[in-house]
């Protein structure tokens, strides 16, 4: 199974909020900048996850996105969810099939594929923002401080 680069780089765009931004919200550009994303790639992933209720946006100058909720509140699953839909290994686990299939009713492969879609999420869900932060921290990853916070003398 492939996530795609939707999912991917919404994970890490959402990472990237709860790490650099210090309780303020932040721009875009910056965030394209950091994680090698295209913006308007990212515009719309945002899109989703906005749609979703795990980032808002503010307007202005010190204005761009900000965690709907507190990072520890946010799942892998969550991000997952709102840029893939639900979990889907083959077709035929799906609750809207498109395709029939002969076997639907009696196959004994069926239940595996769903309940490893479950397990799955199950995981993702366990794996909230926070614990990526803390990863990140003993990684090494330097924070980049949002110039409009910075202070010469």
């Amino acid at each position: 199974m492939k996530l795609s680069t939707k999912s991917l780089y919404g994970v890490r765009a959402v990472f990237d909020i709860a790490y650099n931004s210090m309780g303020q919200p932040v721009q875009i550009k910056d965030i394209a900048k950091r994680q090698k994303i295209s913006h308007r790639y990212l515009e719309q992933i945002f899109q989703s996850l906005k749609k979703a209720g795990i980032i808002r946006s503010k307007r202005g100058p010190q204005g761009g996105y900000y965690l709907s909720r507190k990072p520890d509140e946010i799942t892998v699953g969550d991000i997952l969810r709102a840029t893939e839909g639900p979990p889907e290994l083959v077709f035929c686990v799906s609750e809207r099939i498109k395709r029939r299939c002969d076997l639907l009713e009696h196959c004994v492969t069926r239940p595996i594929w769903k309940e490893a879609g479950m397990r799955m999420l199950e995981y993702l869900d366990s794996i909230s923002i926070e614990e990526l932060c803390k990863k990140a921290e003993e990684m090494g990853i330097r924070r980049e401080i949002p110039a409009h916070l910075m202070y010469f003398i």
